[in-house]
């Protein structure tokens, strides 16, 4: 199997890209490295496959719809993973225009791309945002998701839309992935599990917003990884399905677990609750289980363990390189 996939030097990408190459499939990563952090880290994260024989990368953006025809078509790809995207909840509240302009453009520009080059697979990234403040919980597929409180969260919606027009007018098989909050070894240095990790470990203060009573469904990398495969291997149709986590976690207790791996006590910085953060996110993973047999199999404990082991070993290696 041949695939693009977009965002490949991202967090998530990195980590999927290494497991397609493993199980032997061909991967053409598209990536614009953009200023959201620091591009050096996406570098850093495909270093160790950036010569595999089975990856190429190209630097460009998705809105350039002509370059991705280009790649669909020269590199005979016949399923497109779409993970690239301007990431954050908080980031779009202070830069709505940027963030629909790449995460709805630019799955528009994607979506017209295969269509014009007969490319009919699709497995993209949406987010559990899309939810708001569901009263219903947990949350399932086929709940209301028609109040986004983040142009981020309408972001993903519309493209969950967009995507289902595209299965209905030209039989595109898609499958939607509403991924709840991922980590593990490469997260995005703004989320609260790296960032937090980063301050007990320099015994600075954590910054907490609201009264930490707030909950997420936290999915470790390596079980999104193999939502994304599963989704990939029975595609068919049109899907929205939840990727998640075994259970949720309030504030309190993610620093808490946080505090014990580490081996520091936190202060905490009490601050307001930030707008368009939403109080509880909670996946009913029921259907992903029955569509694509997506289990997660990673605690919360063993998950926060296996990252601050990888942090420490990671910031060890780069004092070495001082």
């Amino acid at each position: 199997m041949t695939i693009l996939l977009t965002g490949a030097a991202g967090f998530i990408g990195s980590h999927l890209t290494e497991q397609l190459l493993a199980v032997g499939h061909q991967v053409i990563g598209l990536d614009n490295f953009d200023d959201q952090y620091d591009p050096y880290r996406k570098y850093d994260n495909i270093h160790a496959f950036a010569e595999h024989p089975r990856f190429e990368l190209i630097k460009g953006d998705i809105r350039d719809q002509a370059l991705v025809s280009d790649l669909l078509k020269r590199h005979a790809c016949d399923t497109v993973v779409h993970l690239a995207a301007r990431t954050g909840v908080r980031t779009s509240v202070t830069e709505p225009a940027r963030c629909l302009d790449v995460n709805v453009n630019g799955t528009l520009s994607l979506l017209e791309a295969m269509r014009v080059t007969n490319v009919g697979r699709l497995v993209m990234a949406s987010s559990s945002s899309v939810y708001g403040n569901s009263n219903n919980v947990p949350f399932r597929e086929d709940d209301s998701a028609n109040q986004p409180l983040s142009p981020y969260a309408m972001s993903k919606r519309s493209g969950e839309l967009l995507a289902y027009t595209y299965h209905h007018l030209y039989g595109f098989d898609i499958a939607c992935l509403r991924f709840f909050t991922v980590y593990g070894p490469r997260q995005r240095p703004e989320m609260a599990i790296s960032r937090f990790t980063e301050q007990l470990i320099n015994e600075q203060p954590i910054t907490l917003f609201g009264d930490g009573t707030t909950a997420r469904n936290y999915t470790y990398i390596h079980d999104t990884v193999m939502g994304i495969l599963r989704a990939i291997y029975c595609l068919s149709g049109y899907n929205l399905l939840n990727v998640g986590g075994p259970t949720s976690v309030t504030l309190h207790e993610l620093v808490q677990l946080i505090e014990r791996a580490v081996g520091h006590k936190a202060t905490i910085d009490w601050q307001p609750a930030q707008p368009g953060d939403v109080v509880l996110t909670c996946a009913d993973l029921s259907l992903a289980a029955e569509r694509i047999g997506y289990r997660p199999t990673v605690s919360i404990d063993e998950g926060i363990n296996r990252f601050v082991r990888w942090y420490k070993q990671d910031l060890a290696k780069n004092e070495t390189h001082i």
